[in-house]
């Protein structure tokens, strides 16, 4: 999770969040906590900035006092570059710190077990036997789950649909120290470039899926998770098929439980040790945001 003076969880309620990102407190919507009470109403008056939707996705920003256009707040080796969006985001969502943290740990873990499967900054060259741990990341956002694999010694190809986010990505790159990362960064829809890469007879040892319920590639093309995630993980778990290490897999959309996506992983993946949870926050106040589930596999280890 967050150092508590990079990002904190005050309080929610009424269909709204109040954080805490460094040294700037945001009151932004979140459906989630419709009809919930809030747990500190008081703590509401601290808020710096506050969004309010104005029709569909999009709203505005008011402010008590002036705020810069971006900051940073870091996490681990990963820092990353907030703004406040015209959809009320700002570039991270915290609930996945936790798996960042489960990644990078994956990655070493791999690392000392499977001496295969080199580091990235290996003075020898690369054969098949040597090639570095391949992590593929789709819907792969601002970055942060491709810079905490990258900063662990994994090779990663970042797929985004959107370039502007791509963008965002590389700059967090370079705010991290990783600008000369091993990162293939890539704008394009995340089936699209899947497909591909099977006809290309690429392969990966690990996938990291975050995808939307819905959303567009960058030429229309339609997503919807509850009909194209399974197809998706199929073609991933072919990409993988014979090296594969571990696979996360999260997910916002309220149909999918944990049961659920643990069942289509397993069922879609195979034999290996798969958990499933919620991702939650934990307020000032003690209580518990559902933030997502997430399906973490990892293949038996048979060293």
């Amino acid at each position: 999770m967050f150092d508590r003076n990079e990002y904190y969880l005050l309080d929610f309620g009424n269909a709204r969040r109040l954080e805490r990102f460094g040294q700037f407190v945001l009151d932004r919507p979140c459906p989630a906590t419709e009809g919930l009470a809030k747990g500190d109403p008081a703590l509401w008056n601290q808020a710096d900035a506050r969004f309010v939707r104005t029709e569909g996705k999009d709203g505005e920003w008011t402010s008590d006092r002036p705020l810069p256009e971006r900051w940073t707040i870091t996490h681990g080796q990963v820092t990353l570059e907030l703004k406040r969006t015209e959809f009320g985001h700002l570039g991270v969502f915290p609930e996945q710190a936790a798996n960042w943290d489960w990644l990078a740990g994956q990655i070493r873990r791999v690392r000392e077990t499977h001496q295969s499967i080199s580091p990235t900054s290996s003075p020898t060259p690369a054969t098949p036997e040597t090639a570095p741990l391949r992590v593929f990341n789709l819907f792969a956002y601002t970055g942060a789950s491709t810079l905490a694999a990258a900063a662990a010694g994994a090779e990663v190809v970042h797929v985004d649909a959107a370039r502007n986010v791509v963008a965002w990505a590389r700059r967090n790159a370079e705010l991290s120290g990783l600008a000369d990362a091993p990162v293939r960064w890539i704008a394009e829809d995340a089936t699209k470039f899947v497909k591909r890469e099977l006809r290309r007879g690429n392969k990966y040892h690990a996938v990291i899926l975050d995808p939307p319920s819905y959303g567009h590639g960058p030429r229309g093309e339609v997503w919807r998770l509850s009909k194209h995630l399974p197809r998706l993980l199929a073609m991933c778990a072919e990409l993988t098929a014979g090296r594969r290490r571990f696979l996360l897999v999260t997910c916002h959309t309220p149909q999918f439980d944990p049961a659920r996506l643990e069942r289509l992983v397993a069922d879609t993946i195979g034999e290996g040790r798969t958990t499933a949870e919620h991702l939650v926050l934990q307020s000032s106040t003690g209580r518990e945001l559902p933030s997502g589930v997430v399906v973490r596999w990892e293949a038996e280890d048979r060293s």
